[in-house]
């Protein structure tokens, strides 16, 4: 069992990873799987000793849920933004900038939030404060900014407590 543990440190970024990589290749192939396996075996064990306190993922069906949330979400959010520049005129837009208090403390959590925020079109993570809590959101359109703070805290920081935490 040690020996596995030696080889995969990560085992789950080494599934990823060559998982990724045959999505990549476009092309399924044995040469594909062995690289992409390489791949799986080398990135992780390189990167290990960066890794001293690895996050554990608690809830996998969370994790399963989180991502149809946050996919989904991208996919509304496109929609919206396409909507207020098509058709939405720069006077009648409202900018804000949210401050986000934060009820994450383990800093994988708060990088996934703050990653969600800003690969979702229209918001963009900005600063994070100095003890970790409080996370400074930039709005494209945001009439309602405790509505848009309260989503975010619904729809991704609880689910992202239930995942890390």
């Amino acid at each position: 069992m040690k020996l596995l543990r030696r080889i995969f440190p990560h085992p789950h970024l080494s599934f990823l990873l060559t998982l990724v990589w045959m999505l990549l290749a476009n092309a399924p192939s044995l040469n594909s799987l062995v690289f992409g396996l390489l791949l799986g075996i080398v990135i992780p064990f390189i990167t290990q000793p960066y890794w001293p306190d690895r996050p554990v993922l608690r809830n996998w069906p969370m994790v399963v849920e989180y991502m149809i949330v946050v996919l989904w979400d991208i996919v509304m959010a496109n929609i919206t933004v396409a909507r207020i520049i098509l058709f939405k005129r720069d006077a009648d837009r409202e900018p804000n900038w949210i401050s986000v208090p934060l009820e994450l403390r383990t800093p994988e959590a708060i990088t996934v939030l703050a990653g969600t925020i800003t690969m979702t079109p229209g918001t963009v993570s900005c600063d994070l404060s100095s003890q970790g809590h409080c996370l400074l959101v930039h709005c494209l359109d945001a009439p309602d900014p405790e509505a848009v703070r309260d989503q975010i805290k619904q729809r991704y920081e609880r689910r992202l407590k239930e995942i890390f935490e």
